[in-house]
């Protein structure tokens, strides 16, 4: 029982997975936060493009009559 106990805190198999788990956490973490942080601004872009393209489009449908 002894030597099962010493060879499994010699063990390090494990610790690899654990090592990528945690760097993955990070990258999609940081990844939330981008797109959290520039979310508003992409909104209120698209919203004015938007506008933009219907107006510009309504004036060039009058100005084809």
């Amino acid at each position: 029982m002894m030597n099962f106990f010493k060879n499994f805190s010699k063990d390090e198999d494990g610790a690899v997975t654990v090592d990528w788990v945690v760097l993955t956490a990070a990258v999609v973490g940081l990844g939330i936060a981008g797109v959290a942080t520039i979310q508003t601004g992409i909104g209120t872009a698209a919203t004015t493009i938007s506008g933009d393209i219907a107006t510009n489009s309504d004036n060039t449908l009058t100005a084809e009559q």
